[in-house]
């Protein structure tokens, strides 16, 4: 007996171990969800709101680079040339010249002494002969030396410079690509936000489908149970020969299209999770739980179906985007414009090269410092930045109707929004009333029935009432739901 009782002790222990170990697999295997949780997760895996984000960095980065064009800006240059001919100051016949001054010099002054020569004794002509020939050489040796000097030997030459230039007056298109550059970081601000909105939007709209299924979902099981009970009642009364076969069938005919009901509700709620699942990032197999799934009722917040067009215009990024087109066109046409103005810019650096020239020609780098001020002036182009100009002022004009156009859909949205939840509410307590009235009439018929008064017919069609009213009621909640949120997105206070 103590061996029995110590075995049960032991297998009761191992199945609470198991019970408790399997806790954690059964809380996760069903992810619960809340609406605001399902938007976070969607606002972090939506492949276009991160291509979003990336082109506000690239805005970003551009209008940095934009703001760099009023700074100086610092270069160096630098460059190597093989020439097969060297510069010549000299000409051929002036290097031939002064190679052979002494020589030339040296026969003219034979010439001329000759005659003076002869009159003097051997000795003296010979020293004089001597010394003209010295002098020869010594003016031959110069003048050689003075053709090397001369050489530049340019064949390889070898030149850097450092270069700084300051804009001082660009014609105003440093100013107008600024101000573009500032426009489309806000463009792409407004465009994320937009993509923001739109992405709430479709995963609210997913979100209340879900939960409209889920509930019609209980409603088809509820009523599926109703028609079974009914089924029942009937095959005792046909049992006591108190109804027929052919109320049993027709009962049986009801039965098959609840379960029938109930089947297409699953399938579409198995989708619809599917899609949910998609839009906030999950594997679409992804067993998920919402959190407005299991109420009594969807909880519906009161908010008023104001038709604010004002606040709209001022709220909706489609609308500030298209604003910032317009004013992109006309920051276009300015820039354009610069065209035509003169420009100004001050420069300063340093150069050197090799061989220089500062100090004759040397084989080495010498340089200097330089500081200008450059001026272009624009005189003719044959009317080019004026057709310019004329096709960017056109673009504004049909920037400016796109931007009118969109006000007026805008204003239209808004009404009709408005509009919408208006009658979401009035079907809403029409429906409400219609629930009351249906289970007033099935309790009705069901006593009725009972007592034998009503036939199954009666109460096949009570029953048939009040599933359409309860289904009514879901549907009118769903639909202020999402009217609501229709409207806040035309509004463009979706958050």
């Amino acid at each position: 007996m103590r061996k029995k009782k110590t075995c049960k002790k032991t297998v009761a222990r191992a199945l609470t171990l198991g019970l408790l170990l399997l806790l954690p697999l059964t809380a996760e295997a069903q992810r619960l969800l809340t609406l605001d949780s399902c938007r976070a997760m969607a606002l972090r895996n939506n492949k276009q709101m991160s291509v979003s984000k990336t082109k506000q960095d690239i805005a970003a980065n551009m209008q940095k680079s934009a703001r760099t064009k009023y700074l100086p800006h610092v270069s160096a240059v630098g460059g190597y040339v093989w020439t097969s001919k060297e510069i010549s100051i000299l000409s051929d016949d002036a290097k031939d010249a002064l190679s052979n001054l002494g020589t030339t010099a040296g026969a003219d002054l034979k010439e001329g002494l000759s005659q003076i020569a002869a009159t003097l004794p051997a000795d003296a002509q010979m020293r004089i002969g001597q010394e003209v020939s010295q002098f020869s050489s010594m003016l031959d040796q110069t003048g050689q030396g003075l053709v090397n000097a001369l050489r530049t030997d340019t064949r390889n030459m070898f030149a850097g410079a450092v270069m700084v230039t300051q804009p001082v007056f660009m014609g105003g298109a440093i100013v107008a690509a600024n101000k573009m550059a500032d426009i489309e970081v806000g463009m792409a601000a407004n465009t994320l936000e937009a993509k923001r909105q739109n992405t709430l939007f479709t995963i609210d709209q997913a979100y209340w489908q879900v939960v409209s299924l889920c509930h019609k979902k209980r409603l088809a099981e509820s009523y599926v149970e109703l028609v079974k009970k009914l089924k029942a009642d009937v095959q005792r009364l046909i049992e006591e020969g108190v109804a027929t076969k052919g109320d049993g069938l027709s009962i049986s005919v009801r039965v098959n299209e609840a379960e029938m009901a109930l089947r297409k509700v699953n399938d579409g709620l198995v989708l619809s999770k599917m899609l949910l699942c998609q839009h906030i990032g999950l594997p679409v197999s992804e067993q998920i739980t919402l959190a407005d799934e299991n109420t009594d009722s969807i909880v519906l917040e009161e908010q008023p179906a104001t038709a604010d067009v004002q606040l709209a215009e001022q709220n909706r990024p489609e609308l500030k985007v298209l604003q910032s087109s317009v004013d992109l066109t006309r920051q276009t046409t300015n820039l354009l414009k610069a065209g035509n103005l003169p420009q100004v810019l001050l420069t300063g650096g340093y150069a050197a090269t090799n061989p220089n020239t500062f100090n004759g020609f040397e084989k080495k780098f010498a340089g200097f410092w330089n500081l200008g001020v450059l001026v272009r002036i624009p005189i003719w182009n044959w009317g080019d930045v004026k057709y310019k100009v004329r096709a960017s002022k056109g673009a504004t004009t049909i920037a400016n109707l796109e931007l009118q156009e969109a006000r007026d859909l805008v204003e239209l949205q808004v009404n009709q929004n408005a509009f919408k939840v208006e009658e979401a509410n009035k079907r809403l307590e029409m429906a409400k009333a219609d629930i009351a009235n249906a289970d007033e009439n099935l309790r009705m018929a069901n006593i009725g029935y009972r007592e034998g008064f009503v036939n199954t017919t009666t109460v096949m069609e009570a029953h048939t009432a009040w599933l359409q009213a309860q289904s009514s009621k879901i549907d009118a909640e769903i639909d202020v739901k999402l009217s609501q949120v229709e409207l806040q997105k035309a509004l463009g206070t979706l958050e």
